[in-house]
């Protein structure tokens, strides 16, 4: 055993271990061990005085998949659902912009004209489905062209985006050894653009890093060093996404 590993715990204002990197909280009585996933997603762990840095490693070690978790629940929509009803006059977001529905009598899809939605009557029953599916066909062509600028400030040649429904997550990346893809929700496309680029940026850095660990916020940083506010931003508007829930 290494006198470091004997060294007390609070003699480090930081832990390492692996991929993880915890703040050290200021010591006080208490008999446990306990991790902390903060809103922004950074770690802190708290402990009593005397532990050690062996056992708070081994901890973390234990722990690791519980705190992978919640770090992805972090990512995470949130708020109550969002209720929309298919009628003419309700509002439907594209882009951070609120347009009305307007039920037209015939047509073959939903479109985006004039200002409004127009929904064709005999899909009133389905508009739900009819909704998302254009949300998906036209943030695919969108978000293709819109992540190229990213992209390139990452190195990445080319990186396809698929539209998707990815149930709370606002996307997801995992890096392959061939052509590099991101899958971002339908849902996204409600959003402002500049926030539509915070999840555009965050997917791309986990083609780098695929956790949430110090370099990956690096690589964030250097791609949109605003992403904070971003980051921030997206919080709050997370809570008024619709997802397709109906009344």
């Amino acid at each position: 055993m290494t006198v470091a590993a004997v060294a007390a715990l609070h003699d480090l204002p930081e832990l390492v271990v692996g991929d993880l990197l915890f703040k050290v909280a200021p010591p006080r009585e208490r008999t446990t061990i306990e991790i902390v996933v903060e809103r922004d997603a950074s770690l802190v762990l708290k402990a009593p005085p005397a532990v050690t840095i062996e056992r708070a490693t081994d901890f973390v070690k234990a722990k690791r998949q519980w705190v992978y978790r919640k770090l992805i629940e972090k990512d995470a929509l949130s708020g109550p659902p969002v209720l929309k009803r298919f009628v003419a006059g309700e509002g439907f977001s594209h882009l951070g912009r609120s347009y009305r529905l307007a039920i037209t009598p015939d047509g073959t899809g939903v479109r985006l004209d004039r200002g409004r939605f127009h929904l064709p009557s005999d899909q009133i029953a389905h508009g739900a489905e009819a909704m998302q599916r254009w949300y998906t066909e036209v943030g695919t062509k969108w978000l293709r062209k819109r992540i190229r600028p990213w992209a390139a400030r990452l190195g990445e040649e080319s990186v396809t985006v698929e539209v998707r429904d990815l149930g709370f997550r606002w996307g997801s990346a995992r890096p392959t050894d061939g052509p590099q893809h991101i899958n971002i929700h339908w849902a996204t496309l409600q959003l402002p653009p500049t926030l539509i680029d915070y999840v555009l940026v965050h997917e791309l850095a986990h083609l780098r890093e695929l956790n949430h660990t110090p370099k990956f916020w690096s690589i964030v940083d250097r791609l949109m060093p605003a992403y904070e506010t971003h980051r921030t931003a997206l919080a709050a508007a997370g809570k008024h996404v619709w997802l397709g829930s109906i009344m």
